[in-house]
């Protein structure tokens, strides 16, 4: 098979979702060249002659459990401002292409099956895919809905493990970009940290966290104590409306609250607070009040907005960490990725600040190059 030839799988757990969507709406614009790659790292001078796949390699799939058919979805977005207008006619061959190979996901009230068997059924899907389409490898990308964690008496793995099993059963580079277990259960650790393909996650840094990780590194570098950090997240659509759980949104602000425990060495008072507001749609809105000392005990505020489209904001991270993925996977290397800690809350291993989680991406990148 040529170079020219060779294509690469992208399998999106949630393929008819929000992120799922835009990102496949958005290689297609921009691998048709309308619109620029903005807020794609991978596109990027450091990133030149790394050997990743072109945007115009790229075939996607998933698994979901909606129903709704990919060009409707991107529609719906369209017309709530998310993708530009006329987008979705524009690319609506490349979605219909990715609505076909969108399986069904689960499991599903009713589902008698296994858990083994559920995995077994799932790898299957993402073989017949890399098969079908003569692809290179796929890379299986977990943007669904958050779930609780799980109950020390659960007998069953999640769902996002069960993708996770199913990813490693059939040898796919895999990215947690949510904060559901995936492969963080116990009985998945052993075998994802035991080489097999690389993996990444979890927990997109997509706004108030990216900024989190750029401030919190500021104060301990300028000796200025942090007393208190509080947010509160006001957002609509799908991930709204999954946080209204209170157990989901504990697994997703458990994230938020590492990154601050992390850098500043323990964790400050105060909390996330998530709220779900149908009418925002798929945009949200973040506030951080930082409570802090400064010299002589002075007592100071710092107040942050955060307003965007979290689709939009994780889009081109998908593509940026399904592309790297890939590549490692081509290079040889195996389990898990500390080296992509830059685009997640909760990485595997690394430091903690973004500055050197960029330092270290770039140092990848230069081995990826060595390597080809």
């Amino acid at each position: 098979m040529s170079a020219q030839a060779v294509r690469t799988g992208i399998w999106f757990i949630g393929a008819r979702g929000s992120v799922a969507t835009t990102a496949t709406a958005g290689c297609a614009a921009i691998a048709a060249g309308l619109h620029p790659a903005t807020g794609m790292v991978t596109e990027t001078p450091p990133f030149a002659g790394t050997g990743l796949p072109p945007l115009t390699s790229l075939v996607f799939g998933g698994h979901d459990t909606l129903d709704c058919p990919l060009p409707k979805r991107a529609e719906a977005l369209e017309a709530g401002g998310v993708l530009p207008h006329g987008l979705s006619a524009a690319v609506t061959a490349e979605l219909a292409a990715a609505e076909a190979e969108i399986r069904p996901g689960g499991p599903l009230p009713g589902d008698s099956r296994t858990d083994d068997e559920l995995i077994a059924a799932f790898a299957a899907d993402l073989t017949g895919f890399t098969r079908r389409h003569a692809l290179a490898r796929t890379v299986v990308v977990n943007v669904a809905s958050t779930e609780p964690a799980p109950g020390e008496d659960d007998t069953r793995l999640p769902a996002s493990s069960l993708y996770a099993a199913a990813a490693l059963r059939a040898g796919c580079p895999y990215v947690n970009f949510t904060p559901s277990t995936g492969l963080h259960s116990p009985r998945l650790r052993e075998a994802a940290a035991a080489g097999g393909p690389p993996h990444a996650g979890r927990d997109g840094k997509t706004g108030q966290t990216l900024l989190r990780s750029v401030l919190a590194p500021m104060f301990v570098q300028r000796a200025l104590p942090v007393r208190a950090w509080s947010g509160t997240n006001l957002l609509g659509g799908g991930d709204g409306a999954a946080l209204a759980d209170p157990a989901a949104a504990a697994a997703k602000n458990a994230g938020k609250e590492r990154v601050l425990a992390d850098t500043l060495g323990t964790a400050p008072e105060g909390e996330v607070h998530i709220d779900d507001v149908p009418a925002m749609g798929d945009w949200k809105t973040a506030w951080d009040h930082i409570a802090f000392d400064g010299f002589l005990g002075s007592r100071m505020i710092l107040q942050t907005i955060w307003q965007g489209c979290d689709s939009a904001l994780a889009a081109p991270l998908v593509l940026d960490l399904a592309r790297l993925l890939a590549r490692a996977h081509e290079a040889g290397l195996s389990g898990p990725r500390p080296e992509l800690g830059f685009y997640f809350k909760d990485p595997d291993g690394g430091p903690a600040a973004l500055g050197e989680q960029y330092a270290a991406l770039l140092d990848f990148a230069g081995r990826l190059r060595a390597a080809k």
